[in-house]
């Protein structure tokens, strides 16, 4: 058992802002030596920068407390760093926002990155929508060797309506996610799940809209540790959070297996995109009946008899047009 935690002051006082008073922003630390200084960096470069940074390691077992103490003292702005025992990440989420202050709360995986512009942009869509629970957006997805491999811009339709996205097992993307912070203070991650993110926004869909910006401002990183990266593991986390609140999303009984089998068939669709074909298929063929239409189907069916070569160097064209356009190496 282990503890520590380091404060650092301003290098230098930046000028002050009403508006970076009031944003605070949490790191969840866990293994990430290779990847936690760019996110870090990512922070202190931001054009608004936030009233504090705070950082909670979670138990590394890598070299990153050492990294990350090493790039606060060259943060601009009040920072933190706690480093104890593993508790897991969404145990680290509810610590983390339990210290938090402020109008707006956002928090980053320290294997993630944010553009210069992400929370100028985000405090100016919150600001004029009051009503507003969240922000949310678009993100570059990067693999371990910086390399842009795909972007939710391409292929990713995000539902205006919040309970309508999640009842298709669709949720924001959480390195693009920027919270109202009074909305969200009675509520807590599930400690018990591995996936943290889709049932804590389904826990706040009546809170307020769900507002979507379409413009790339942050990068989700993909690699061998990420839950992300086991699709069968996503998919079994989120039917079984859509299970244990159906009531907040207004499942009945009589249309819950329905629903479920929507969200199985969009997740055939997902596996296809990343060229599972074998799971793609077996997958929409137990749950044809959860398409939306039989326009649909032929899509999906469409898509299975393109060639992976082909799809291969259409992915190639496509990574070299964003490489040229991003740069987040």
């Amino acid at each position: 058992m282990f503890s520590f935690s380091f404060a650092f002051s301003p290098m230098n006082k930046a000028a002050d802002d009403n508006q970076n008073r009031e944003v605070f922003v949490f790191v969840p630390s866990y293994n990430h030596a290779a990847f936690i200084e760019k996110c870090l960096r990512s922070i202190i470069n931001q054009t608004l920068p936030p009233k504090k940074l705070l950082v909670i390691d979670d138990g590394s077992k890598d070299d990153s407390p050492r990294i990350i103490e090493r790039v606060l003292r060259d943060c601009p702005f009040e920072c933190e760093l706690v480093a104890r025992e593993n508790r897991g990440l969404c145990a680290t989420l509810n610590e983390g926002f339990g210290r938090s202050s402020g109008e707006y709360f956002a928090y980053l995986g320290s294997d993630d990155i944010w553009f210069s512009e992400f929370l100028a942009e985000r405090v100016k869509l919150l600001n004029a929508r009051p009503d507003a629970v969240l922000a949310y957006g678009n993100a570059l997805f990067l693999n371990e060797n910086d390399e842009i491999f795909d972007s939710s811009a391409e292929w990713w339709t995000f539902p205006t309506d919040a309970r309508e996205m999640l009842r298709l097992g669709i949720a924001p993307i959480s390195s693009t996610v920027f919270y109202r912070r009074a909305r969200i203070e009675k509520y807590e991650w599930n400690e018990n799940s591995r996936l943290e993110d889709y049932e804590f926004y389904v826990k706040i869909c009546d809170e307020g809209d769900f507002l979507f910006d379409p413009n790339v401002l942050s990068v989700w990183r993909h690699h061998g540790a990420n839950v992300s990266g086991d699709m069968n593991l996503m998919l079994a986390e989120v039917l079984a959070a859509q299970n244990r609140n159906r009531e907040k999303l207004g499942l009945s009984a009589t249309n819950f297996d329905e629903i479920q089998r929507q969200v199985r068939f969009r997740y055939a669709g997902d596996f296809l995109h990343k060229g599972h074909k074998k799971d793609a298929l077996k997958l929409a063929v137990k749950n044809w009946r959860g398409a939306e239409s039989g326009k649909q189907i032929l899509k999906f069916s469409a898509r299975m008899l393109v060639p992976i070569s082909v799809i291969n160097l259409r992915r190639k064209i496509w990574r070299e047009k964003m490489r040229s356009k991003y740069s987040v190496g």
